[in-house]
């Protein structure tokens, strides 16, 4: 079996008209699901990703191998699929088979590339809201979203509120902060100036690859936490033998963990991809959803007009690219609109990665969740 077999797709509405302006024609999401729909279309978990995640968050009987979230979910495990069927999307404007800037432009003829329209994750959440809806889901049982995907889930929220009965929010944002702004923006400059990039138009032969490395290595660094860099590779050395004859290469293990990391990354995720979905995650603030706001409401007052009967906000205390106070600011003002909130604030050395690793810990408090819906 291959991930051909499980992926499936929906087509949008066409056309699929953009928050920022433009539309696309013939767009489509891709996605896959465990479990099976009730009678009463009552038990779907929809899941929103990360920004580089794809549809294949488990393994199926269609396609055996490990998904991103491959302990999280499925019979029996925390999200119990013989309870719930689970969908997850692959974001609108991603490259693992939805609609994005590496897709061909049907009105063209030709790739999109810089010309696909202005992404927000307001677009990637309401894209997803369409999947459902097309799927006969008039109300989901919980929505849960992650990193990137947790604010494209607030997005979908503030679109479509009483659509969703529960939130599980995790490791995420209400709106980017100078941080991960910051980040975010030195990873595009290095795509950017990388003479590869030709404004977009690169090809398998001249490919942006030191871009891409530079960017996934500031993302890895990013995404784990000091303490864990100590706790896993100290000051420890590489192999004489290992290292090559550029005075500057790497010489110490973390180095080499880093360059690892980003050669398995730098040919699985279209660079242009990755400049619009980073750029919809700076773009993002839910405070612009507020009533009467006219784009610059407060957090607060938008999260606030979103109704929900159950929420779950997981963060963790070493995460430095989504802190805590930003999981606290989501439980606030979700509890002021009037859910029951649980909010969990976790000791996981793994940083904001800590969702993807410390499996046993987020599984834990996600299935005490559902148990109580």
């Amino acid at each position: 079996m291959t991930l051909a077999d499980a992926r499936r797709y929906f087509a949008l509405p066409s056309p699929f008209a953009m928050r920022r302006g433009g539309a696309l024609i013939g767009a489509q999401l891709a996605y896959e699901t465990w479990g099976a729909l009730n009678a009463a279309r009552d038990n779907a978990i929809l899941i929103l990703t990360g920004l580089s995640p794809g549809a294949h968050a488990a393994s199926s009987a269609d396609d055996p191998t490990p998904g991103w979230w491959e302990d999280m979910l499925g019979p029996g495990k925390y999200i119990d699929t013989q309870r719930w069927f689970v969908i997850c999307v692959n974001s609108l404007g991603s490259c693992k088979g939805s609609t994005g800037p590496a897709s061909m432009d049907p009105l063209t003829g030709k790739v999109y590339r810089l010309d696909f329209p202005e992404l927000t994750l307001e677009d990637v959440g309401h894209a997803a809201f369409e999947l459902v809806r097309g799927l006969g889901i008039e109300r989901l049982a919980c929505l849960l979203g992650n990193s990137m995907g947790g604010m494209s889930a607030l997005g979908y929220l503030a679109l479509h509120p009483g659509s969703v009965r529960a939130h599980i929010s995790v490791s995420t944002a209400a709106h980017a902060q100078p941080f991960a702004i910051a980040i975010r923006s030195l990873q595009r400059e290095a795509i950017r100036l990388d003479p590869n990039f030709n404004q977009g138009a690169y090809d398998d032969a001249h490919y942006p690859e030191t871009g891409m490395s530079i960017a996934r290595k500031l993302g890895v660094i990013t995404y784990r936490s000091a303490m864990e860099w100590v706790g896993r590779f100290a000051r420890i050395r590489l192999d004489h033998e290992r290292q090559d004859d550029d005075p500057f290469a790497a010489e110490f293990q973390v180095e080499s963990y880093l360059e690892g990391h980003a050669r398995r990354f730098v040919r699985s995720f279209d660079p242009n991809c990755y400049l619009y979905l980073s750029r919809a995650s700076d773009w993002f603030d839910i405070g612009e959803h507020a009533p009467d706001a006219r784009g610059h409401g407060s957090v607060a007052d938008a999260l606030r007009h979103i109704p929900l009967e159950h929420a779950l906000v997981i963060g963790v205390s070493t995460d430095i690219l989504f802190p805590l106070s930003q999981q606290e600011e989501i439980a606030d003002g979700l509890r002021t609109a009037g859910a029951s909130v649980d909010f969990v604030a976790l000791d996981s050395p793994q940083g904001h990665d800590a969702f993807l690793v410390d499996i046993p810990r987020f599984g834990a408090a996600i299935a005490g969740f559902l148990a109580k819906l």
